[in-house]
């Protein structure tokens, strides 16, 4: 992993600091047992992620992918895609707490594999192109700092899984909650079951 002396204000110092915020929020999530405590840390990281996510988009990923390659560039674009289901799930009311803990872990594994291997393949390459990275880096903040207080434009994971009318469990957790529907509606037959056959027909008036 890099330790390259850049500026602050470097495009790539701009993107390890937001890379280490993230990391820090998942590894405070996995020691923090406290629910509202944990919520709080899963709202945070996923601002930061969408945030990041925007200018390494709209700004940094442009300027360098015609040199980087569009293999290492690919890759990045799917995991970014990957990444923003999982967040853009995360954003909607999720009521089973297990499987909103379940989900932001899973999407800190990637994010956490997405980061080394943009520090690891991306950014080495990226660092010696000829880019005004200074320039570029400002263009990032000012355009992160929009978003943070002005809110993030809708994309297209967002528009998908808000179609699916707020259904974002994984399969396996959809088929335990119907299995479990089922049960109840079971049981609440039996039970009227049982009721109508303890009931006595009223006597005939004579």
């Amino acid at each position: 992993m890099f330790d390259w002396m850049l500026s602050r204000k470097h495009a790539i110092s701009i993107l390890k600091k937001d890379h280490d915020t993230v990391k820090v929020l998942f590894d405070k999530f996995e020691k923090t047992e406290n629910r509202a405590a944990r919520n709080k840390i899963i709202a945070k990281a996923v601002s930061e992620l969408k945030a990041h996510a925007v200018i390494e988009e709209e700004i940094f990923y442009p300027a360098v992918r015609a040199k980087v390659g569009a293999k290492i560039m690919n890759e990045a674009d799917e995991e970014h895609h990957v990444a923003k289901v999982l967040i853009a799930e995360l954003d909607g009311r999720m009521k089973d707490e297990g499987h909103r803990d379940a989900k932001f872990t899973v999407l800190a594994e990637s994010v956490r594999h997405h980061i080394q291997e943009e520090e690891n393949e991306m950014l080495p390459k990226a660092k010696n192109l000829d880019i005004d990275f200074e320039a570029l880096g400002e263009t990032m903040r000012a355009r992160k700092e929009e978003l943070l207080t002005e809110g993030f434009p809708p994309d297209a994971e967002h528009r998908m899984v808000a179609k699916s009318a707020g259904r974002n469990d994984s399969p396996a957790a959809a088929a335990r909650k119907k299995k479990s529907a089922g049960t109840r509606k079971a049981s609440v037959k039996t039970v009227v079951a049982h009721g109508a056959k303890g009931k006595r027909r009223p006597h005939a008036a004579h």
